[in-house]
């Protein structure tokens, strides 16, 4: 197992991420904890030290199961992490009563890391509204030693976290993100990190493999692969992307399996980053993904002058694409939450203005149409 330095730690590059554990019957919220014990002995046996649990996670019993498998095991010996669930807005005016469940959940007198669940354009004002008292609550908690470091998590665009590090941003010292070489582009990854860089905040990494999807390609993206590394595994190049990123700290992995788990423990034996080629192939490759399923928008804006309800049309586009590309999810629900009614996909009139001044002749009034009915608005 390889190890990069935090703050004085030495964090196995690889985490073992609680919210895929295998299950009983199919069902999310019966954890297998027989085989998800297996698979915690394993990953101690060869190195891993941090595990990523949730409040959330399999239906409230991922920290559950997870507090009794590392309960076997010396608390000096792993590195346990957890989230306040601000994906619901109910919690937020509960700060208090569920750390205090977390700890016993999970069996522990502290976490050495916490982090503001899941920033993101729906909960971004309630995250900075004091009212709640989250932020002062937890800093607290660090300075009594039940937090040993504090960090977010974030699916929200790039403004959405910069307004989360104007406020927060001195007290972060860590932010996992969805990141990998699909969403490098897509999702504008890259942008983050650079933004987080600019805020001296090491990345840590959720979705690697986006959710299994890039465990296996195309035949023909297969093959351009294996003919620049013949010994190296499809699932393998995305965290051999992920090495290559110096801001990248912690990747986390949610493994359903011991087969998965010892699969990926072998590639983080070394450190192989890419070459430029490689980088480029690879690129090029998610390039070619995500046109086979996504409107060819490049966001040039001439669309919203002309839209009598001045609807953001690139990133209703841009949201689109996603939900299309990930056949449904929670990302664009989720960011749609925080618009107002009449700037919603359902709101599109379907006068076609848009259409007339679209460079690239995209079908507008179609799309909104569809993101509308998909989402079952209106």
């Amino acid at each position: 197992m390889i190890y990069r330095d935090f703050q004085g730690l030495k964090l196995s590059a690889l985490g073992m991420g609680a919210m895929r554990l295998p299950v009983i019957g199919g069902d999310d919220s019966r954890i297998d904890e027989a085989a998800a014990g297996e698979m915690v002995a394993y990953a101690m046996e060869h190195g891993i030290n941090y595990y990523d649990t949730a409040w959330g996670y399999h239906d409230g019993k991922s920290e559950t199961v997870m507090g009794n498998l590392l309960a076997e095991y010396p608390r000096e010996n792993f590195f346990l992490a957890t989230k306040f669930p601000g994906y619901d807005l109910s919690n937020m005016d509960k700060v208090e009563e569920i750390f205090e469940k977390q700890l016993k959940k999970c069996q522990v007198e502290y976490f050495d890391f916490y982090l503001f669940h899941n920033v993101c354009e729906m909960n971004i004002d309630a995250y900075l509204d004091p009212s709640h008292g989250i932020f002062e609550y937890l800093m607290k908690q660090k300075e009594a030693g039940r937090i040993r470091h504090l960090g977010f998590s974030a699916h929200g665009s790039r403004e959405v976290i910069s307004r989360f590090l104007e406020a927060y941003g001195k007290d972060m010292e860590f932010c996992q993100l969805q990141l990998n070489y699909l969403d490098w582009s897509f999702q504008d990854a890259k942008g983050k990190v650079q933004l987080l860089k600019e805020h001296g905040i090491p990345v840590w990494v959720m979705e690697p493999l986006r959710g299994g999807r890039l465990a296996s390609l195309a035949d023909t993206d297969e093959e351009k692969l294996r003919k620049l590394r013949p010994e190296e595994t499809i699932p393998a190049w995305a965290f051999r992307f992920l090495q290559t990123i110096p801001e990248v700290t912690m990747i986390l992995s949610g493994m359903s399996n011991l087969e998965q788990l010892k699969q990926n423990i072998a590639t983080f034996e070394k450190d192989a980053p890419l070459s430029s080629e490689e980088m480029e192939t690879l690129l090029e490759i998610a390039d070619g993904m995500v046109k086979k399923k996504s409107l060819p928008c490049t966001a040039c804006h001439y669309c919203v002058s002309h839209c009598p309800q001045g609807l953001n049309i690139p990133e209703l586009l841009s949201l689109y694409n996603e939900h299309c590309f990930t056949e449904g999810g929670f990302i664009a629900p989720m960011a749609l939450a925080a618009y107002p009614e009449d700037k919603l996909p359902s709101a599109c009139i379907g006068c076609r203005s848009c259409e007339a001044v679209c460079p690239q002749q995209i079908k507008i009034s179609e799309a909104m149409s569809d993101f509308a009915a998909k989402l079952n608005l209106g």
